[in-house]
């Protein structure tokens, strides 16, 4: 008999490492196609939640390299807590360590920070990572926008603009989708995550969870188009609030553009 519930227990533990922690370490690259031109791989890194993830920097950093990308964009959610920045750090040093152009936004966790923010952007000013705070950058054949996060109320799309010509080809990171929603130009492409492709695939979970109106109609991860341009939502790599995920693999996303 208690062989029998020894069995039982130890089929349940199995089973919830294969539904709920497997997908955390079970790394997906997602690779996306989007012709713009430019004859370039961005390698984008979105929600590492460095307090619930499963991936180590030196497992990141080898799959980076295999990747060979033109630049890495960050899209936000380091950290929400001033005592893992010295993680972050980690993360960085291996990510920067590639030695390709490497840009990146905040998102609503890093602004949880409040005035240890400051800690956080040391950190990339250390590796040498430009933060973008609705500013954008000349890059080889584009001009790239950093919008900073919706949540937060920090956005503000026509500073993070100016001075960009709509002729010009235009790719923005940003953290929250929604920013999308109060984009009023046109844009090339646009990346971004925070919704973590729902970390847990179960029905109506936006309707109860609320992550703004794209996540209601559905819209909460994949390729997507509105009138102003084509936008790409992230699973992303790490976990919020809970360290596991229900049929929803962690991402790492390779675009060609």
């Amino acid at each position: 008999m208690l062989f029998h519930y020894l069995s039982i227990a130890l089929l349940l533990l199995f089973a919830t490492y294969l539904l709920f922690v497997f997908p955390t370490q079970w790394v997906k690259i997602e690779r996306v196609r989007h012709p713009l031109g430019l004859n370039k791989r961005i390698f984008q890194i979105s929600d590492l939640h460095v307090e619930r993830l499963r991936v180590s920097p030196q497992r990141l950093r080898r799959i980076i390299e295999q990747e060979r990308p033109d630049y890495i964009f960050l899209t936000g959610d380091y950290t929400q807590r001033v005592w893992h920045v010295p993680k972050v750090d980690a993360y960085l040093q291996e990510i920067a360590s590639v030695g390709v152009p490497v840009f990146a936004v905040l998102g609503n966790h890093d602004y949880r920070l409040q005035y240890f923010v400051s800690i956080l952007l040391q950190a990339f000013r250390r590796r040498g990572i430009p933060v973008l705070h609705n500013e954008s950058v000349r890059l080889d054949g584009f001009t790239l926008v950093g919008i900073d996060d919706f949540v937060s109320g920090k956005t503000r799309v026509e500073k993070a603009f100016e001075g960009v010509g709509t002729e010009e080809t235009c790719v923005v990171i940003a953290h929250d989708p929604n920013v999308t929603l109060r984009i009023r130009r046109p844009f090339d492409y646009l990346m971004c995550g925070h919704l973590h492709g729902k970390q847990f695939r179960l029905p109506f979970l936006y309707y109860l969870k609320r992550k703004g109106p794209l996540a209601k109609k559905g819209i909460y991860k994949g390729l997507h188009k509105n009138q102003w341009g084509t936008f790409y939502i992230s699973k992303g790599v790490g976990q919020a609030q809970l360290n596991a995920r229900f049929l929803v693999r962690s991402e790492l996303t390779v675009h060609e553009l």
